[in-house]
């Protein structure tokens, strides 16, 4: 049985309905908080169980019988990140899971300068310490991310973020068409895979451009200093260590770290994936 975990959060519902496409209902489980949210999959035959990550003797009974295991990355940083993925790591080895595959990211390093990616490193280190086979797949920059950052500029016309670098922005459909493949034995990876890519790394400058020919109405970018930026996300709610994450994100930008493109994704799915202007015109049709 495959399970997995966080179906019905944004990428773990789009994996179980591309696995649904490979494989019959009753091969398939999900292990979610609220196992109300997923009466739908549950009507399609799914194995529904409730496990919460706070919870370990609940991940040890939603893990039962699996041959794979595809643990979704939890939306939490630092420690508070790093412990339940341990709980997770360690309820998979009490119920016996042949193999865990998690949701970890491109850049994932122990120095990187964008605080998840060395979340992702150290759960790395936990699946490389169970001595089960497992495999990380190295998803790139959710283009959803780089969308978010652009809602208050779709109101006024004006890119107003820090400096930035290139990123290989990738959708979530197509990192979860890759999952489901993996998982339904189509491509095998030990350890790390190659990043999972979108086709081409993009700054704020290009982004611009793009939304510029995407609407028919001029884009600016500008550059705020990161002390202002901070300060501004600070004025409008924002707890300090969420405006020092985000603002890693464009230190790590700067650095580097997500620019990498690489062919994997779209030999997986056996297509070219989206481009980031696609993935700005369906979420700007909404």
């Amino acid at each position: 049985m495959i399970i997995v975990t966080g179906a019905t959060g944004k990428l773990g519902r789009r994996v179980v309905e591309r696995l649904l496409e490979r494989v019959p209902a009753a091969q398939v489980g999900v292990s979610v908080r609220d196992p109300r949210r997923a009466q739908d999959l549950a009507d399609l035959g799914i194995r529904v169980r409730q496990g919460s990550f706070d919870d370990p003797a609940s991940l040890v009974h939603s893990f039962e019988g699996a041959g794979q295991l595809l643990l979704v990355s939890l939306d939490r940083t630092g420690q508070e990140c790093v412990s339940g993925h341990r709980t997770a790591i360690d309820a998979a080895v009490r119920a016996g899971v042949g193999r865990i595959l998690y949701t970890s990211q491109m850049g994932a390093s122990h120095d990187a300068r964008f605080q998840a990616c060395r979340d992702h490193a150290e759960t790395e280190d936990l699946l490389r310490g169970t001595g089960l086979p497992w495999t990380a797949l190295r998803n790139g920059f959710y283009a959803s991310s780089a969308v978010q950052f652009l809602e208050h500029a779709r109101r006024t016309g004006d890119i107003a973020l820090p400096a930035d670098g290139p990123v290989a922005w990738t959708g979530h459909d197509d990192l979860a068409e890759a999952s489901a493949a993996i998982l339904a034995g189509e491509a095998r990876f030990e350890g790390p895979t190659p990043p999972l890519t979108g086709p081409a790394a993009l700054d704020f400058d290009t982004i611009a451009a793009i939304a510029s020919r995407i609407t028919g109405r001029p884009f600016t970018r500008t550059v705020v200093p990161d002390a202002a930026y901070r300060d501004q996300l600070l004025a409008h709610g924002a707890p300090a260590p969420i405006a020092d994450l985000m603002l890693s994100i464009f230190d790590a930008a700067r650095n580097g770290e997500f620019t990498a493109v690489d062919p994997t994704l779209a030999k997986l799915i056996g297509r070219e994936p989206a481009v980031f202007r696609t993935e700005l015109e369906c979420a700007w049709a909404e």
